[in-house]
C-alpha cells in the first residue's frame, strides 16, 4: 500500500514539517541523534536535519524513504533511511537524543511494545515526540488518518501515557486542529499531541 501511495507523482504529504513538531523540536538536545518512525517521504527529518541533528528515517517503504533522500539533497542536508517494517526493527538501548512519531498509526500491540522500546532506546535528557490521529477524528471534516473501520488505529492520551511509562510527560492533550500537510492530510482534525522526556 505504502509503496503504491509514494509512487504518487510530487509529496503526498508534502514538504513541510509537521507543525507540532517544528514548534517543539527543540526540547530535543541540540545536535543530538534523533530516530523518525514510520517517516515516509522524509519531511520531518529533513527538516530536523537542516537544524543540525543527526537523523535516521525508518520506514516499510523503499519507495517514500528514495524521496526523502532526494529532499535531503534538494536541502542539502544528510540523513540515513533505513527501510524496515517496525515490529522487526530494535530501536536500541539508550542511543537517541529524541524519538519522533508523526502520525505512525500501527495495530495496538506493535505499537505498545514500539512505545517499550522507545523508552529504553531514549538516552537520559532524551525526547519523544508525538502527535497522531485519535478517534474523534472520525467526526471531523479533515482527510487523514486511519480508516474509520480500523478504530483500533487511532490514538489516544490515556493509552500513550499507560504505554510511554518512564517518561516525564511535558506536554499530553487531545486537541482538534486544521492540518495542512499534503494531499492526504488535510483540514480540521483530532490529533492527540504529545511530549515525554526521560529523566531517570
Amino acid at each position: 500500500m505504502w509503496d503504491q501511495r509514494y509512487n504518487e507523482a510530487g509529496f503526498v504529504y508534502g514538504v513541510e514539517p509537521n507543525d507540532f513538531l517544528k514548534s517543539e523540536c527543540s526540547r530535543i538536545p541540540k545536535g543530538g541523534r534523533v530516530l523518525c518512525l514510520a517517516e515516509g517521504e522524509g519531511r520531518n527529518a529533513v527538516f530536523l536535519a537542516t537544524q543540525g541533528y543527526k537523523v535516521t528515517a525508518v520506514d516499510q517503504s523503499a519507495v517514500g524513504l528514495k524521496k526523502a533522500q532526494a529532499l535531503a539533497v534538494e536541502c542539502g542536508v544528510e540523513i540515513t533511511t533505513v527501510v524496515a517494517d517496525l515490529s522487526h526493527y530494535d530501536l536500541g538501548q539508550n542511543i537517541w537524543d529524541g524519538i519522533v512519531s508523526i502520525s505512525a498509526h500501527v495495530p495496538p500491540s506493535l505499537r505498545k511494545d514500539l512505545h517499550r522500546q522507545a523508552v529504553s532506546a531514549l538516552k537520559i535528557n532524551g525526547v519523544f515526540i508525538l502527535e497522531a490521529f485519535t478517534e474523534r477524528h472520525i467526526y471531523m471534516t479533515g482527510i487523514g488518518g486511519p480508516p474509520p473501520s480500523s478504530k483500533e488505529l487511532f490514538m489516544s492520551l490515556e493509552a500513550l501515557e499507560a504505554e510511554l511509562k518512564g517518561l516525564e510527560f511535558l506536554i499530553g492533550i487531545e486537541v482538534e486542529r486544521h492540518i495542512s500537510e499534503g494531499k492526504y492530510h488535510q483540514g480540521d482534525s483530532a490529533v492527540v499531541q504529545l511530549i515525554g522526556c526521560k529523566t531517570t
